[in-house]
């Protein structure tokens, strides 16, 4: 059974490192946005080809509130909390397998 709670702490690390270097480019979009970038620099297409769609989403349920676009906070929020609830479940499942 350890090799499956080896698996499964793996798994959670690397969710884990893939959620934050997002939350991370979800923060770099959102100040890129303050200061008009050049749309046809590849970073800055990268970074909307990225992080468009969740925020997209988002924006489509929640809408903008009061002409200030909050779904890169709820964004952030969500990440937050996969991380604590299905990245620790994950992990804490895989040191009881150990």
């Amino acid at each position: 059974m350890f090799a499956i709670g080896n698996i499964l702490q793996g798994i959670a690390y690397v969710l884990d490192t893939v959620l934050f270097l997002y939350m991370w480019l979800i923060i770099i979009r959102a100040l890129l946005s303050w200061v008009n970038p050049d749309p046809f620099n590849p970073i800055v297409q990268f970074l909307g080809r990225a992080t468009d769609p969740v925020l997209y989403t988002i924006r489509r349920r929640v809408g903008v509130l009061g002409g200030i676009d909050v779904s890169p906070i709820l964004a952030i929020l969500l990440i937050m909390f996969l991380q604590y609830a299905v990245v620790e479940t994950i992990r804490d499942i895989g040191i009881r397998l150990n």
